[in-house]
Parts: C-alpha cells; structure tokens; sequence
C-alpha cells in the first residue's frame, strides 16, 4: 500500500520516528540504524512496510530499501513477525545481519530477545544465499567481535543499552578487537 513516505522528522522515540508528511505525523517503527540516519527537522524518506493485524495496522520503515527488502525477507520465516524482524537488524548493520545468515552463523542470530536456536536455523536454512551482500566474513567477524564486546563489556556491570550504544558508535575503521573494546569503553564515559 505504501512504498515509501517522505516528510519531516518531528520527533525521535525508542523504535520509531514520526514523520510529518503533508500534515499528516506517522509513527514509523525503524531499526536503529535508520533511526540515526533520520535527523530531526530534517527531510527524510523512509521504504515502507506496513503490517495488518486483526488489532493493529504498523507501519515499518527504512531509510535504505536494501534494509526494507532484508526485513520483508525476515517476515516470510515461519516464527519471525515484524518485531522481531526489527530485532534482528538492530543487532548490527544490514549488510553484517545477511553475512551471519549467509555464512550459516545461528548463534549469532540467538543474540535477538525472541530469537532461539531452532527459529535461528530455519532462518538461515531458508535464507541462506537469498540475499547476496559483499564482504560477507568480514561483517560475521565484526559481528563476532561486538559479540565478544558486548559480553566483556556486561560483565564490568555496564547495562545492555548502554553497551549497544557504544558499540554501535565504534569507527567502522577499527578492526582489532581491542581497539574496538578501548574505543567502546571511552564511548561510554562520554555518557
């Protein structure tokens, strides 16, 4: 019904943006990484997907249609319904989601709350190859590597939010799992 809407970003919430377009302010549940490509005040487009329930009509949206198509992709999974879907691409980037699908990588999808070992392999089972992205073991290391950060990072006490966001602040530049540990611990003191 909607391919995509384009207005101005009028506020910013925790899973979604609101989007004024044409008077009109939609509540567009987005992954965090779309989030923080849509700047508020500004003009934004987001790819839209909307979902009907019997109680509810969702509207899901992306700044990048390659991260639209992912989501959609997610949906045809037996088990997988758009919260989760969502869920699963807030876990890293796009393109390291499909890489850790496409190398056959389940404990790395069991990271997502909902997310267990058996829903994890009919994902990849039924996905793998489907969608094709570049660089594929590079983005399953990064994705290894913010594991491994996320859990040194618990086990000094720090929250799970707060280590996600610091995590998903890190240079993309940084590669070296100690510099990427470093760098998330001084984004967290900057907090």
């Amino acid at each position: 019904m909607f391919y995509y809407i384009k207005g101005k970003v009028e506020g910013k919430e925790p899973g979604f943006c609101v989007v004024d377009a044409g008077g009109i302010g939609y509540k567009i549940f987005t992954s965090e990484n779309s989030k923080k490509e849509a700047r508020s005040g500004e003009e934004v487009k987001f790819f839209c997907h909307l979902s009907v329930k019997e109680d509810s009509l969702d509207l899901y949206g992306f700044i990048s249609i390659f991260e639209l198509e992912v989501f959609e992709k997610l949906l045809t999974v037996s088990g997988i319904g758009p919260k989760t879907a969502l869920a699963m691409l807030n876990i890293s980037t796009v393109e390291n989601l499909v890489s850790a699908i496409n190398e056959g990588r389940p404990e790395l999808l069991t990271r997502v709350s909902g997310i267990g070992k058996k829903t994890a392999e009919r994902a990849i089972l039924e996905l793998k190859g489907k969608i094709i992205v570049k660089g594929a073991m590079e983005g399953v290391k990064k994705m290894e590597s913010d594991a491994s950060i996320e859990e040194a990072l618990m086990s000094l006490g720090y929250n799970r939010s707060q280590v996600k966001e610091a995590i998903s602040e890190l240079d993309p530049k940084i590669k070296e799992f100690e510099s990427r540990l470093k760098e998330a611990l001084k984004n967290i003191a900057k907090k």
